[in-house]
């Protein structure tokens, strides 16, 4: 191979005794079976070192090195730049599983991540290396019954990035050095790799929105104010939300809030009957985006809802008790929503014109060797929003 070269020159002499040769042979062995690895189809590709953030138990996170195989057909090596926290990610870190589901292995954690193009396999389209793009983390086998039907999020077989719930754990995207398919990624020229790397979290919200049906001139409630909250005020008011109410325990989130355009920011925790004025006539509100998963908030949503309201909920937070009386009698459509697929394109372009910026909510940054310093941070919601991770 052209880059053993040098090596062969420089150790072989002159002369040479059959040790020495069978030790130089067994040597350059040694480098290829390191460099080069197999893939399940039997194709060569040179594999490179990658530092990861690995979890491993309740509290227990680690940097590690994983190795990374070079991009086969359809498939790009990306050099990721950065990495948002997500609140599943924080679930992980400090409980280690979300509800029922449990981590039984190491897991890398991360799936709101952009990065450079370092090296193309073939078929890949119109992607260049050295190119900025957002990754999508949304991986259906488009094969099954809802893969077949348009919905994608709900893949029988998904390898969604950071998932616990098969085994083997879905490895995340929290690595130095990644392959991806090239149809997760969406070019995102204009937008630097922090930006990029909101599109997951702000596609989970359009989805939301799109459940909701047609927003223009209604009045949304949007419950809890943390990054997907805030990012939900930001679509809403791009569907055409008139009055955008928003309620959280937190002064900081609620200032965020206004920052993302909530024209009625409450804090609950100080006056737990903030919302009774949207009681009357039997509720105020057309919709409300439940982004919290706490019980108390879904309820007082429901108090304020029309008739014939639309209630989604976003947020995961277990198992909770409806007022099921009050939403049968006022005839509320409940809606769930989860993840997302085609949304993503759309928020890296959304992105790309300005139509929703993001930037705000970017709050704080560290390098990955700082991973756990930057969890602590991400589970502060007194002074943190969006926390990222740079490679």
């Amino acid at each position: 191979m052209p880059w053993l070269d040098p090596v062969i020159s420089a150790r072989f002499p002159d002369k040479l005794n059959i040790s020495s040769v069978i030790a130089f042979s067994f040597g350059a062995f040694l480098i290829l079976a390191l460099v080069y690895g197999k893939t399940s189809s039997g194709e060569t590709r040179m594999l490179q070192s990658s530092s990861s953030i690995v979890i491993h138990a309740a509290g227990d996170l680690r940097i590690e090195s994983q190795k990374v195989a070079g991009p086969g057909a359809g498939e790009v090596l990306i050099h990721m730049q950065a990495g948002g926290i997500c609140g599943s990610d924080l679930h992980y870190y400090h409980n280690g599983g979300i509800g029922a589901i449990k981590l039984r292995e190491p897991m890398v954690l991360g799936h709101e991540v952009s990065g450079i193009i370092r090296a193309l396999g073939t078929d890949t389209g119109d992607l260049q290396t050295g190119q900025l793009v957002a990754i999508s983390p949304s991986r259906p086998c488009h094969s099954c019954v809802f893969c077949a039907n348009g919905q994608h999020n709900h893949c029988l077989n998904m390898r969604f990035y950071g998932s616990a719930m098969p085994f083997p754990h879905i490895q995340g995207a929290f690595q130095e050095n990644l392959v991806v398919s090239a149809t997760q990624c969406a070019p995102a020229e204009g937008l630097t790799a922090a930006q990029a790397a909101m599109a997951e979290p702000l596609a989970v919200c359009l989805h939301a929105v799109a459940q909701a049906g047609d927003l223009s001139g209604k009045t949304v409630l949007i419950t809890g104010c943390g990054p997907i909250g805030a990012l939900c005020i930001l679509a809403a008011r791009h569907a055409g939300a008139e009055r955008i109410i928003a309620t959280d325990l937190s002064d900081y989130t609620l200032t965020m809030a206004q920052l993302c355009g909530a024209d009625t920011p409450l804090n609950t925790a100080e006056n737990p009957q903030a919302l009774e004025e949207f009681h009357a006539d039997k509720g105020q509100v057309d919709v409300h985006l439940e982004c919290s998963g706490a019980a108390a908030a879904l309820a007082a949503g429901v108090a304020c809802l029309r008739p014939r309201g639309i209630l989604v909920q976003l947020g995961l937070g277990g198992d909770m008790t409806l007022p099921m009386q009050a939403l049968t009698a006022k005839e509320i459509t409940l809606r769930g929503s989860f993840r997302f697929h085609e949304e993503f394109f759309t928020a890296v372009k959304l992105m790309q014109t300005s139509a929703i910026t993001v930037d705000h909510l970017i709050t704080h940054s560290f390098p990955a060797s700082e991973a756990i310093q930057a969890f602590t941070t991400a589970s502060d919601r007194s002074h943190a929003m969006k926390v990222q991770v740079r490679f």
